[in-house]
């Protein structure tokens, strides 16, 4: 094969020199040749914006432009993509990318935030502007797994897209089942190893997982949907003894974000703890890893795993990005033409159907499992097996017991209006534990 001939350089302007940010900027001087040959023709950094002028990033930025406003970069004339590696959904890194598409100016990102809550405009805008938006590094870090939906996948019916999409969640629950330590202990030592946030809400409240979702739910799907439309539960009420007790049933317990599109067009969007059968693949995927699954109609179950975060998964996507501007590519935002996407009609809670996991903290007292089969019975809740364990603690001649329902498949609407009757019982102790049961 011939070397490609050398023709205008790509110009870069880099917003944001953090970790991915010193990454991109790493791996491009230190590839220079290669990505020049890939790409078919030169990439130059040619200006940066970041907070910090004078701080060592170990890379050498003193051929590289300086502005200390990342809007700056928008009025240079050399630029000709501008890479946003700020984050935040609103602020400067909205202001900065809308500027840039207004502009003519390329944009790339891995701001997961920004595509989940304004997808949707800078996907028209980007089209107006007949302008590339890539954000291959907004989900799943270094798994190409936007790539794979928006190109390999595109002439398949997707029904089905999900996975393991936060990576502190996951080493959250797998240490907690590992060593049998109480959450708040080990999301302590997740900070302490740089995994989490000092603020880990985002996390662990489910809000970047549902971020990821709604990105992927556009893309596999063909409709507007917007981060709002994501049911989402975190993992703070999850305690060793529900690791314990899925175990025991034969499952694992790992946060999931799941999309799926029903026969009827209807798309169901849910990010949750749930239990998975543990021979599964998904629930083998341990740590601070991350899984995307696709299943399509004709295409199958297809999974990929790998790092969702850090300098040289992430560097290396929004690299990647670069180098398919470089090549030219005029693949749409979302995959599709923008005016082709119709909005979503999500599925509500309620209509859920699963089966489902309870834990319940009740006085060990005659009659007790039988009060709380008849309310289920009331409500159609068919139970699968019940699990009783000694009593936790002794009260006077009450001592509190844990018991755990699994019940058959049942549309969730049901189940919520049953253990609101259950809670109100008097040997109810504490609030009940309910999570779903992931069978796939």
């Amino acid at each position: 094969m011939s070397t490609p001939s050398i023709s205008k350089p790509l110009k870069l302007g880099i917003a944001g020199l953090g970790t991915v940010g010193g990454g991109v900027v790493r791996l491009l001087q230190a590839n220079a040749q290669s990505v020049t040959h890939k790409a078919g023709r030169p990439i130059e950094i040619v200006a940066i914006s970041a907070k910090s002028k004078g701080k060592d990033r170990g890379i050498n930025l003193s051929h590289i432009e300086w502005y200390d406003n990342p809007m700056d970069l928008v009025s240079n004339p050399e630029i000709d993509v501008v890479v946003e590696l700020i984050g935040g959904a609103n602020g400067i890194a909205y202001d900065l990318v809308c500027a840039a598409l207004k502009a003519h100016k390329g944009v790339v990102t891995a701001n997961k935030a920004l595509i989940a809550l304004h997808g949707d405009e800078l996907a028209k805008l980007a089209e107006e502007q007949n302008v590339p938006l890539l954000f291959e590094a907004a989900v799943a870090g270094g798994i190409p797994v936007i790539k794979t939906i928006k190109e390999a996948l595109t002439p398949d019916r997707l029904k089905r897209i999900g996975g393991i999409l936060n990576g502190t969640c996951n080493y959250i629950l797998t240490a907690m089942a590992k060593t049998g330590c109480a959450f708040n202990d080990i999301l302590k030592e997740t900070q302490e190893l740089g995994y989490a946030e000092a603020d880990p809400s985002t996390d662990i409240d489910g809000f970047d997982a549902a971020h990821k979702l709604a990105i992927l739910a556009s893309l596999g799907f063909g409709h507007t949907i917007h981060f709002k439309d994501v049911f989402v539960e975190g993992i703070r009420d999850i305690n060793p003894d529900d690791l314990y007790y899925a175990k025991e049933l034969g499952y694992t317990i790992k946060l999931i974000g799941i999309a799926q599109q029903h026969q009827d067009n209807r798309i169901e969007l849910r990010v949750h703890p749930a239990l998975l059968p543990h021979d599964t693949s998904l629930a083998r995927v341990n740590g601070v890893t991350n899984a995307v699954f696709t299943e399509g109609e004709f295409s199958g179950r297809l999974m990929l795993e790998g790092a969702g975060a850090g300098e040289g998964p992430t560097s290396t996507a929004v690299s990647a990005d670069i180098i398919d501007i470089a090549r030219g590519s005029t693949i749409p935002m979302w995959g599709t033409d923008w005016k082709e996407l119709t909005p979503a009609t999500v599925v509500s809670r309620n209509e859920f159907i699963k089966a489902y996991y309870i834990r319940l903290m009740v006085q060990d007292k005659p009659g007790v499992v039988a009060d709380i089969a008849t309310i289920l019975k009331e409500h159609n809740v068919s139970l699968r097996s019940l699990l009783q364990h000694g009593a936790t603690n002794d009260m006077n001649d009450s001592p509190i017991v844990p018991i755990i329902l699994v019940t058959h498949k049942t549309k969730e609407q049901s189940l919520l209006q049953a253990l609101q009757a259950i809670q109100k019982l008097p040997v109810i102790t504490e609030k009940h534990i309910m999570l779903r049961i992931e069978e796939a």
